[in-house]
């Protein structure tokens, strides 16, 4: 691929230019044009550029544009593979046709996204399915495999992404058998890295981005082509994503997929040793015990607070135990077939990791504040990797029905600068939501990119005619118990007037459940028809289609649909954000990253917990206005944005809508609206 002579970016941008010409409806945004041009300086001169575009600035055009003219791969990371499927399919085609490019396109996902057709073919033969309705999906996902070219499970929108078959007919890292599976010329996953090694442009997104990453600094082939442009979009997400992948952990799903890989294996080459089956099945009820032993309520919990409990080191010892007599029991056995190899690598490897966090040296304790209205207990374990120098905190997720061990650094700044400077390429990094009331500071600490460019481009959005953030009155402060009635009775008066079309974003899983109990209740009394749509009864995917085509429902969300979620038009005029979304005081991580912060002389609060709080809030503000004709209110029921000093930098960080803390004002806001 070799760039043009010269581009003229505002010609391509223009009303009249290639892209207005394949593009109905295509507007010239100088926002846009600056963009594209600031990214095609910092291509050319292979640098890192972190850049921010506000919503509506049209940042997918204007990254491609000069990402594909300035010569080189380019490989484009997104943070969801909705955003990879739509870059494929819809936004690169067209700018490539429209510029005339002729430009090779990859698509790659994770090898759990493509069919396995080992696994798929011992699936057939087991006959072992978590439920019959996935005895049924197998015939249809066989009869897929006769026909599909790329394998993608994306295809089969039939079979919900949860399905517990997927699982059973997809690979893993772990249990993949590589170059040594008798299906390794028709593997859908060997073909798509293909591709990608002979394609000018990928598409991936961030997890597989830095499993490639990982793979690198462990001196293994790499998963993607090299490269001279790396484009993140959604780079909001890097920080936490980078923090996963440069940790360890081991889960209890993890495990107890090896003993059901184990078994598979055992039946098909081992048949004869019995007791090899037995002493295998102790592994899950293992696995279930220390789920009970960790205590009834979920959580994250520091190491030291889990290995003070002698029931939880009880059960932990017990099931390093058995991990450890289940890796040397298929070791001699492996030699009977790839399948029991890999299990025994695996077992091995596991057990070892298991090993590693039980003996976690108990540090001292950590205060750190996350707001004034937050008690402060909080212990961490701090070791250090031997690798990077860089501490790990030792700490576990519970969940209702498993848990994982994590061992997370403390900064992934050093290991993220370490791969950008000493990669010979340009950097990307874009997103709506990179700075706090203007500034980088706390992103590019985060990253360890205090050197990189940085630039910004506002929405073209009318904010101050198109929308209203309202703060209603005499709200209770968000730790109190009667806080999520009064966000029902404050937000009651503002569905009426928009009937419905809300969105209601929740900092935890228990005020959302406890708000769809109250709301239940007060829509069959006063008869509100609006329908109630509650994550976690349908995939998200689902919920935000029925709510576009129901145009007046009401949906309650949290984590999850903060960010990433587009619904323009008349069918959201509200987003309703319950408390100011400060991280929990329970999380030992951030604890240990406050305490980090406060021997070195910074402030946590200022330096940590406000910035991370500015950026969520206006992931979650951004849902509201989509398009410049959207119109709407945004209301945030937590008193602190108006009655805190630190509450003005969290709302000068959101767009400049006008602001009211008058309910009439609001009501007066949708009635001139429906009057027109």
């Amino acid at each position: 691929m070799t760039a043009p002579p010269s581009l003229d970016i505002t010609a391509v941008f223009s009303e009249k230019g290639p892209l207005a010409q394949h593009l109905p409806g295509f507007r010239a945004r100088p926002g846009q044009q600056a963009m594209a041009q600031t990214i095609a300086e910092a291509i050319s001169e292979r640098r890192c550029l972190i850049a921010e575009a506000g919503t509506g600035t049209g940042k997918t055009f204007a990254y491609l544009v000069p990402a594909l003219t300035g010569g080189g791969k380019v490989i484009i990371s997104t943070g969801t593979k909705t955003l990879q499927d739509q870059l494929f399919e819809r936004d690169l085609p067209l700018v490539r046709d429209a510029l005339k490019l002729p430009l090779s396109v990859a698509l790659l996902k994770g090898r759990s996204n493509y069919l396995c057709l080992h696994r798929l073919a011992q699936a057939q033969v087991e006959d072992l399915f978590p439920s019959k309705q996935d005895a049924k999906h197998l015939q249809t996902i066989v009869s897929f495999a006769r026909t599909t070219e790329r394998g993608d499970r994306s295809e089969l929108a039939n079979i919900p992404d949860h399905a517990g078959i997927w699982p059973l007919v997809t690979s893993t890292r772990d249990n993949c058998l590589g170059t040594h599976c008798a299906h390794v010329d028709d593997c859908f996953v060997m073909k798509a890295r293909k591709e990608a090694l002979d394609a000018d442009v990928v598409v991936i997104n961030h997890h597989l981005f830095f499993a490639d990453a990982l793979l690198r600094e462990e001196g293994l082939n790499e998963l993607l082509p090299a490269c001279n442009t790396v484009i993140l979009d959604e780079a909001h997400q890097l920080p936490d994503i980078a923090t996963v992948f440069f940790g360890e952990r081991i889960g209890g799903a993890q495990l107890a997929e090896l003993a059901r890989d184990a078994e598979t294996a055992i039946r098909a080459d081992a048949g004869d040793l019995t007791e090899l089956l037995i002493r295998i099945n102790r592994l899950v009820p293992a696995i279930r015990q220390l789920r009970l032993a960790a205590g009834e309520f979920p959580g994250k919990y520091a190491a030291s607070k889990l290995l003070s409990q002698p029931a939880f080191v009880e059960a932990l010892q017990a099931l390093s135990k058995i991990l450890d007599e289940t890796a040397s029991d298929l070791g001699a056995v492996a030699e009977r077939s790839e399948d029991l190899e890999l299990v025994a690598n695996r077992a091995k490897t596991l057990s070892r990791a298991l090993q590693q966090w039980t003996e976690v040296e108990e540090n001292t304790s950590n205060e750190s504040a996350v707001d004034e209205n937050a008690e402060d207990e909080n212990a961490n374990n701090e070791n250090v990797s031997d690798d990077n120098k860089i501490p790990l905190i030792r700490w576990a997720d519970i969940s209702s029905y498993g848990w994982q061990l994590h061992a997370s650094p403390l900064s992934v700044a050093p290991i993220f600068r370490n791969f950008v400077e000493n990669s010979a390429r340009s950097w990307i990094l874009t997103s709506a939501t990179l700075s706090v009331a203007g500034q980088f500071t706390h992103y590019q600490h985060e990253l360890g990119l205090e050197n990189a460019q940085t630039a910004r481009w506002d929405s073209p959005f009318d904010y101050e005619h198109q929308a209203i953030l309202y703060v209603p009155t005499d709200l209770p402060l968000p730790n109190s118990k009667e806080h999520t009635d009064a966000v029902i009775d404050a937000t009651m008066p503002v569905l009426t007037a928009s009937q419905g079309r809300a969105f209601l974003l929740f900092t935890t899983h228990r005020a959302l459940q406890h708000a769809r109990q109250r709301l239940q209740t007060i829509f069959a009394e006063q008869g509100h028809n609006w329908p109630l749509l509650v994550q976690g009864e349908a995939s998200r995917s689902e919920l935000l289609e029925r709510f576009r085509r129901e145009k007046n429902a009401v949906l309650l969300g949290a984590a999850s649909f903060w960010e990433g979620v587009d619904v323009a038009g008349d069918a959201l005029s509200v987003v309703v954000i319950d408390k100011l979304p400060f991280a929990p005081p329970d999380d030992p991580l951030l604890a240990a990253r406050l305490e980090h912060l406060k021997k070195n002389g910074g402030e946590p609060f200022r330096d940590w917990q406000l910035p991370q709080a500015a950026i969520s809030l206006k992931q979650g503000a951004g849902r509201l206005i989509r398009t410049e004709t959207d119109c709407g209110v945004l209301m945030i029921t937590d008193p602190r944005l108006v009655e805190k000093p630190y509450g003005k930098k969290l709302w000068r960080s959101l767009p400049p809508m006008r602001r009211t803390r008058e309910l009439k004002e609001v009501v007066a806001f949708f009635e001139g609206r429906n009057s027109k």
